[in-house]
């Protein structure tokens, strides 16, 4: 037996699914053969471009040597063309081993101490 509970909008779902056990071995069966669409669909190319523009958010910060968390993601913002992928390099930075994180009163100073 399957339970799933949830909502669909604002509608309350309780529903209850029973299998026996050739419905689990046919469904079993099913997600073995079948390719998930986003695995058989998955580009090579974003992968590249997400090494690019993660190389060149570092080679940003080193050149500036120090910025703050502001500026940083507003050029990491340009640079990548959105905010949602600003945001992404920004955290990254933050993680990074070669970057150094120190408060600085309203926002954090990102500094360069890699390479």
């Amino acid at each position: 037996m399957l339970r799933i509970r949830g909502t669909v909008g604002d509608l309350p779902v309780d529903l209850t699914l029973e299998l026996d056990d050739s419905d689990w071995a046919r469904l079993g069966a099913q997600l073995q053969a079948t390719p998930t669409a986003s695995a058989a669909a998955a580009p090579v190319a974003p992968a590249k471009q997400d090494d690019d523009l993660w190389h060149k958010a570092q080679a940003m910060l080193r050149q500036a040597g120090q910025l703050s968390g502001l500026e940083l993601l507003d050029q990491l913002e340009g640079l990548a063309g959105d905010a949602a992928t600003g945001k992404r390099l920004l955290v990254r930075l933050r993680h990074s081993a070669k970057v150094k994180v120190a408060s600085g009163g309203d926002t954090p100073l990102y500094s360069w101490i890699g390479d």
